[in-house]
């Protein structure tokens, strides 16, 4: 009897399974591999070019058909987009009640208080008000509680925490001769 080497469990004497061998790359060949290469070098090197030039032309940026933050808009728009992106809403706010102050508190006291400055610090939120008399002072004093709500609602919950305030200022102190010691002079009647 003969053995049959041709079967499928007929690995040969060795037991190793015969490869095919790839041939060497020839001239030819490897003239095409350089030649790839040289190419994606290339390709990357103008790459890094155009990006400078981009970037020396102002990043890149060209206007088109589609709509981008370069766009032409309303000057209102852009003056909101300003106060937002800074985060100036707050004390913008604060100005418009200062200019809209009359509406808000009434001719009478409007004639006789005038807002001056607003802290917009998160801690205090404080608006101030002087009054042209201790007595006007006074009257607003007892208002605030309702003026900081009447407030709150036109420009948002928290805006405004404190309203502080000042009474009129008198006139410098002077001091001289005929000043009695210890005498406060027009501070009695002012502040």
């Amino acid at each position: 009897m003969t053995e049959n080497t041709s079967g499928p469990g007929a690995e040969g004497a060795s037991g190793a399974v015969p490869r095919k061998k790839t041939p060497e790359p020839s001239g030819v060949d490897l003239a095409r591999v350089a030649l790839r290469a040289a190419k994606e070098q290339a390709r990357a090197r103008g790459d890094a070019a155009q990006q400078k030039k981009q970037a020396r032309r102002g990043g890149g940026l060209r206007s088109g058909s589609g709509a981008d933050g370069r766009d032409p808009m309303a000057l209102g728009a852009a003056i909101n987009r300003l106060l937002s992106e800074r985060g100036w809403e707050a004390p913008a706010a604060v100005g418009g009640v200062m200019g809209r102050w009359p509406q808000i508190v009434g001719d009478d006291l409007a004639k006789h208080c005038v807002p001056l400055r607003y802290d917009d610090d998160p801690a205090e939120r404080v608006l101030t008000v002087q009054c042209d008399s201790t007595a006007w002072a006074t009257q607003l004093r007892l208002l605030a509680p309702q003026l900081v709500a009447r407030l709150n609602q036109d420009l948002g919950h928290g805006t405004v925490r404190l309203l502080k305030v000042q009474g009129p200022t008198g006139p410098p102190r002077r001091y001289g001769p005929l000043r009695a010691p210890g005498s406060t002079g027009p501070g009695d009647t002012y502040g």
